[in-house]
C-alpha cells in the first residue's frame, strides 16, 4: 500500500467534511490534512524507519501525529496516557527512538531517547520494505505484556476498499487495535468519528444523543453497565443503527436483553487479535452468539477444540516472547470454539478454563446461566485452589433484589443445579453490591478488542 498518497489524497476529497468530533468540536479533513503536512514538517528530524511512541488518546493532533508518522514509514507503537505508569516498561520492550507525549492539544512534549542496540532483528523487516510499522502490547495481566511487531502497511490495505461509513463513536482505546481499526475505517470513507473524554454510561449516551452517533462499537461490560445504570432511558439513542460488540464474551442473557430493548438496533458480534488484525464477521441472527468469521485474506479451522487462524495481516512476531505460529503458519488463538456448518460459538480461551477433577468448566457458561436469575446485574466466575479437585469454580455475584445474601446463594445454586453437571454449579458464592467492571477488564485481551 502507498501511504505516502492515499490517506493525503483520501482527506483531499473529503475537505470540506467533518473528520472529527472532539470536546464538541469539528474538525474538517481538510483542517486534519493541513496538520498532518504541518507535523510531517515539524518531525523532519525523526527519519524514516525510526521506533516512534505515541503516548495519548483520540484528538485532532494527536491523529494528525499519527497520520504523519505513517506518512514518514515509522515504526509506531501507541500508549493510552491514560495509563502511564503501565506504560514503561513497554518503552523498553519496544526500544523506542522518539517518544512524543500528547498531554493536551496544547501540551506535546517530543523526546529523544538513548538508543537502545542492538535492535530487535523484527525491525530490520519492517525497515528493508520500507514500510511503516506499528507495535501493539497484550494485556499483560498474566505477566509481562508481550509487544506484537506488525508491517502496518498489510493491516492498512483493506482501508483502500470503499465501504459505508456511520458516524460512530470512538469507544474502543488508542493503544487497542480495535480502537485504531475503528479510525481508520471512519477516516478512509469519509466518515465522522466522535471522540470520547471518558467512557461512563451516561456521558457515552449523552454524546450519541448531542452528535447523532449511528454506529456504537464497544464491549459486552459497558452494555451491561448501561442497562444496570438505564443510562438509555435518560438519553435519546433512537440514531444507532448498529452496535458491534467484542473484547470478551457477550452473555447471553445479556444479548437477549439488548434486543429486547432495542429491537431496531443490528447487533454484531466482532472478533479480532492484536497478532492478526480484525476479521469481517458475521452473526447468524440479531440475538445470536454464533458468528462467521474470516473473509479475503483469513483461513479459519479448528483443531482439537481450539480455533486457529492464518492471516495475510499477520504480525511479523513478538518481539518479547515466542512465536505463537505452527510451522506452517497459523495463528493457535487459545479460543475454545464450537461449530456449525459456516459459525463458531466462541466458549472462552483454554487458559481460562477452570479444571475440576479432571472435568472441564468454561466461566462463561456458567455466568450465563447465573445471569438468567431476576435481580442479578453481574456475575463473574473464577476458580480456586483445591486439595482434592485441583480447582472448584467460584462466583461474585451483584444482586440488586430483597432477598437476604443466604437466599441469594440458595437461589443461585438451586438454579445452576437445574442447568449445570454437578461439577459447574459454584461451590464458593459471594454477593456485592458492585459491578465488575475493573477485575473484567484486567481479564480481556487487548488483542480481542474488535470492531
Amino acid at each position: 500500500m502507498d501511504t505516502n498518497s492515499f490517506w493525503l489524497d483520501r482527506f483531499n476529497e473529503y475537505a470540506d467534511q467533518t473528520a472529527l468530533i472532539w470536546r464538541d468540536q469539528e474538525c474538517t479533513y481538510g483542517v486534519l490534512r493541513a496538520s498532518i503536512l504541518r507535523w510531517m514538517d515539524e518531525l523532519r528530524d525523526i527519519p524514516e524507519g525510526a521506533i516512534v511512541g505515541l503516548e495519548s488518546d483520540f484528538s485532532p493532533q494527536t491523529v494528525a501525529i499519527l497520520f504523519a508518522l505513517i506518512e514518514k514509514k515509522c515504526i509506531i507503537a501507541p500508549f493510552d496516557f491514560h495509563y502511564s505508569d503501565k506504560n514503561r516498561c513497554k518503552f523498553d520492550i519496544a526500544q523506542l527512538d522518539h517518544l512524543i507525549s500528547v498531554s493536551s492539544e496544547t501540551q506535546i512534549d517530543i523526546q529523544t531517547l538513548s538508543t537502545v542496540s542492538p535492535k530487535n532483528e523484527l525491525y530490520d523487516i519492517i525497515r528493508e520494505r520500507h514500510h511503516p510499522g506499528l507495535v501493539l502490547f497484550t494485556s499483560g495481566s498474566s505477566g509481562v505484556p508481550k509487544g506484537a511487531l506488525h508491517d502496518l502497511s498489510k493491516l492498512l490495505v483493506k482501508f483502500t476498499s470503499r465501504r459505508k461509513s456511520l458516524r460512530t463513536i470512538n469507544f474502543l482505546l488508542f493503544d487497542h487495535w480495535g480502537g485504531l481499526n475503528t479510525l481508520f475505517h471512519i477516516l478512509s470513507n469519509g466518515g465522522c468519528v466522535v471522540t470520547l473524554e471518558n467512557r461512563t454510561a451516561d456521558y457515552v449516551c449523552e454524546m450519541i444523543q448531542k452528535h447523532r452517533v449511528e454506529l456504537l462499537p464497544t464491549s459486552p461490560t459497558f452494555l451491561n453497565l448501561m442497562m444496570i445504570s438505564r443510562a438509555y432511558e435518560r438519553h435519546d439513542l433512537s440514531t444507532i443503527k448498529v452496535i458491534t460488540y467484542g473484547a470478551e464474551p457477550m452473555p447471553e442473557s445479556l444479548l437477549k436483553s439488548l434486543v429486547k430493548t432495542f429491537p431496531d438496533i443490528q447487533f454484531q458480534q466482532t472478533y479480532g487479535l492484536i497478532e492478526l488484525g480484525v476479521m469481517r464477521s458475521k452473526s447468524e441472527n440479531n440475538g445470536s452468539l454464533w458468528v462467521k468469521i474470516g473473509g479475503e485474506g483469513f483461513d479459519v479451522r479448528v483443531v482439537e477444540g481450539l480455533l486457529e487462524i492464518k492471516a495475510d495481516s499477520a504480525m511479523l512476531g513478538y518481539l518479547n516472547a515466542p512465536s505463537p505460529f505452527t510451522e506452517d503458519g497459523w495463528f493457535m488463538t487459545g479460543d475454545s470454539v464450537e461449530v456449525k456448518g459456516d459459525y463458531f460459538r466462541i466458549l472462552g480461551r483454554k487458559s481460562e478454563l477452570i479444571n475440576v477433577g479432571g472435568e472441564k468448566v468454561y466461566p462463561q457458561e456458567v455466568e450465563n446461566v447465573i445471569m438468567e436469575i431476576d435481580s442479578i446485574e453481574d456475575v463473574l466466575v473464577y476458580p480456586e485452589e483445591n486439595a482434592l479437585t485441583g480447582k472448584i469454580v467460584c462466583a461474585k455475584v451483584s444482586y440488586k433484589g430483597n432477598l437476604s445474601k443466604i437466599d441469594v446463594v440458595k437461589l443461585i445454586k438451586s438454579h445452576c443445579r437445574t442447568k449445570l453437571q454437578y461439577f459447574k454449579v459454584p461451590v464458593k458464592i459471594t454477593v456485592v453490591d458492585f459491578t465488575f467492571e475493573t477485575e473484567r477488564f484486567k481479564k480481556q485481551r487487548i488483542g480481542s478488542t474488535k470492531i
